[in-house]
């Protein structure tokens, strides 16, 4: 951890196996990109607890351990791979879950699949809502936490995706690995950009941050996040919001800016969690090319925006592409009609 960082870093508990590897992948030169890409395999940070979501965790855990809390409280969608690294993490420290999930028809929920039969299979509370009760999805997670009061219990609740910013300490302290994995690739130079799938926003604070305290300019990296829903503007308010709450909560003066949140909005494609054959296609050719596996929802929609822009302009990202694999296997075992 940097020296800045030693005395303030909150307590976590061990929970992602990291640092974790990185390579090149052969699908750029296989594809005639003209450009290379290496990727962070993110997707090994665990196996039940696979994905970036464990490395906020740690930090969000630690939290509610310190509060000893006998049940932990969050949301996303139908095959929330956030949600079901909660549950698995609450169960490993002996907590119970609840969350509330948003699908088509509560009274119908979807089958249990993928992350869904995880879900099940910990033991977590599903409260399942409708798509236009998200927007209330703060209130709803309020009342279920009084819910769990009023039978003794004592709550902690965790946002959407983990994203605060006690939560982004986890890509702080990975983009201390990022710094360290492209020594001798990346240089002022030969400017590399980090591209990762942005969601909820916290990974991407959490590496906004990490790369002014490090000075990532001066070394030749930078930055950038593919949305997988929203726009730019919602992302460089939803991360703003989360950076000024960690320098105001840690006392850092790290004086984030719009400028320093790099988005590219163009590759949402149909919506959140739908797919275009052509995004699908790009998940099938890297899974064929290197034997890695992307996901529909997050990894597969960005590494399908990079292969775009890669096309359109080859120097788009600098010299090198370095992906970030967030994982989210299990996402694809709730594919109603995979096209494979």
């Amino acid at each position: 951890m940097h020296e800045k960082l030693v005395d303030l870093e909150p307590p976590r508990v061990r929970l992602a196996n990291t640092p974790t590897r990185g390579h090149w992948l052969r699908f750029a030169e296989s594809q005639q990109l003209g450009a290379k890409i290496w990727i962070k395999r993110d997707d090994h940070t665990g196996s039940e607890l696979m994905g970036n979501k464990v490395r906020k965790l740690e930090y969000l855990m630690a939290e509610a351990v310190a509060n000893e809390a006998t049940h932990v409280l969050t949301c996303g969608g139908e095959q929330s791979n956030h949600a079901r690294a909660t549950a698995f993490a609450a169960a490993q420290l002996g907590m119970r879950s609840v969350l509330i999930l948003r699908c088509d028809d509560p009274a119908r929920p979807p089958a249990a699949t993928g992350n869904i039969l995880l879900d099940r299979l910990v033991g977590a509370e599903i409260q399942w809502i409708t798509r236009p009760a998200w927007r209330d999805r703060n209130r709803l997670l309020a009342e279920a936490a009084e819910r769990v009061r009023a039978a003794g219990g004592r709550p902690y609740i965790i946002p959407e995706g983990g994203s605060n910013a006690l939560g982004s300490w986890g890509y702080v302290r990975a983009a201390h690995e990022l710094a360290q994995d492209l020594e001798g690739i990346a240089a002022p130079d030969h400017p590399v950009t980090i591209v990762y799938a942005c969601g909820s926003g916290g990974t991407g604070a959490g590496l906004v941050l990490g790369a002014k305290l490090l000075n990532f300019a001066a070394r030749g990296i930078r930055v950038a996040g593919i949305a997988v829903c929203d726009d730019r503007a919602y992302f460089v308010e939803s991360i703003g919001r989360i950076c000024a709450d960690f320098e105001e909560r840690w006392q850092l003066p790290v004086h984030v800016t719009p400028a320093d949140i790099d988005i590219l909005d163009a590759h949402v494609g149909i919506g959140y969690a739908k797919s275009r054959p052509e995004e699908l296609a790009t998940i099938g050719a890297v899974c064929r090319s290197d034997g890695i596996v992307l996901d529909p929802v997050y990894t597969g929609k960005a590494f399908h925006g990079v292969v775009t822009e890669l096309r359109a302009d080859r120097t788009r990202f600098g010299s090198a592409v370095a992906f970030l694999h967030t994982g989210g296997l299990y996402g694809l075992f709730g594919m109603p009609n995979p096209p494979w």
